[in-house]
């Protein structure tokens, strides 16, 4: 009888696992179909991890930019997805990943549509860029559930004002937290009156003018596109419509510099303000004066990003890269926020 028993159970083991990896296979494919679409064609990464997988493209500067799912071959507690800035790529949200990804989640880093690219001047130039945006981040989501039935979503600059966008305008009852970092919430004031100027588009466009993919930084674009910015403006206005409408109420996690020029400090302590949920600041002070791209990332990544100064015209403090002295602390908080919605 005890046998027979043994045997029972291990059929339902087995059952349990193959159920699990056939899920995450089928995940994996949706992801890899989803990039086939969008980038034209698709080709195999030449280095691959275990437990990684990643969607190259001929039609992508590097595998560096690839958008990629760390996993654990099977549906995990949770699955964290995150979208990168403007300009930026999927690189950005290495270490981040990483970390998620070793404490026993799954995560998938998208990579968001017109960045990346060998040739982004065509894309950059799309008055449906930001749409094209969303829809995006909508087609990750429905993604997201063959790897967890607890979602966590969140992003880098851009990618943090398109997770709160999903957020605000869908109902998800699986998705149980946001999480933020350099969240593009509030531009400087030359940026926000951008959108008031009559036809500010087609200047945006015509200022871009050629615009160029290739520069100093190999997992990142040499400047932003203006057209680009304005397509953030749109995202970052109709979230504030949509707050007046329907107050957040979330779990709320925000790596952000208090020196940041680029998406300011004050716009997250406004979110915060609005939420009726339960806020987790990682506020990086001002005197340790870290740049807005500079947040995400650690030593690691700014050696691999083998930055090249002589491309630069001029030198700035925020014009090249520079590792997050605080990056092992925000790290933590970050697996502590984590660990805070199993206690929920």
């Amino acid at each position: 009888m005890k046998r027979f028993t043994s045997l029972c159970l291990a059929i339902v083991a087995l059952c349990s696992v193959s159920v699990n990896a056939q899920t995450i296979a089928s995940g994996l494919e949706q992801f890899n179909q989803l990039y086939a679409d969008e980038l034209g064609q698709t080709s195999k990464c030449e280095i691959v991890k275990t437990g990684e997988y990643r969607v190259c493209s001929p039609m992508l500067r590097n595998a560096g930019n690839a958008p990629f799912i760390l996993h654990h071959g099977k549906m995990t507690d949770k699955v964290v997805v995150l979208f990168h800035g403007l300009s930026d790529s999927p690189f950005f949200f290495k270490s981040i990943a990483e970390t998620i990804h070793n404490a026993g989640y799954n995560v998938i880093v998208a990579l968001v549509p017109g960045h990346g690219l060998k040739d982004a001047d065509t894309d950059m130039e799309d008055t449906e860029l930001s749409e094209r945006w969303k829809l995006h981040v909508q087609n990750i989501m429905r993604i997201a559930p063959e790897f967890s039935d607890r979602l966590v979503i969140g992003g880098f600059s851009t990618g943090g004002a398109l997770a709160l966008n999903y957020l605000m305008s869908h109902d998800n009852p699986k998705l149980e937290g946001l999480m933020l970092y350099s969240g593009a919430m509030q531009l400087d004031d030359s940026a926000e009156r951008m959108l008031s100027i009559w036809g500010i588009g087609m200047v945006a466009r015509l200022l871009d003018g050629d615009y160029q993919s290739d520069g100093p930084n190999r997992y990142k674009y040499p400047g932003v596109a203006k057209h680009g910015a304005l397509m953030l403006m749109n995202i970052i206005n109709e979230n504030r419509e949509l707050m007046e409408t329907k107050p957040l109420n979330t779990y709320l996690f925000s790596a952000h510099s208090v020196a940041d020029k680029t998406t300011l400090f004050t716009g997250i302590e406004s979110l915060m303000a609005n939420n009726k949920g339960v806020n987790d600041l990682f506020a990086i002070p001002l005197e340790m004066n870290v740049c807005h791209a500079d947040v995400p990332v650690n030593e690691k990544q700014v050696e691999q990003m083998q930055f090249d100064m002589s491309q630069l015209e001029e030198v700035t403090p925020c014009s090249f890269p520079s590792p997050n002295p605080m990056h092992k602390e925000m790290l933590k908080r970050t697996l502590a926020f984590l660990t805070r919605l199993d206690e929920a």
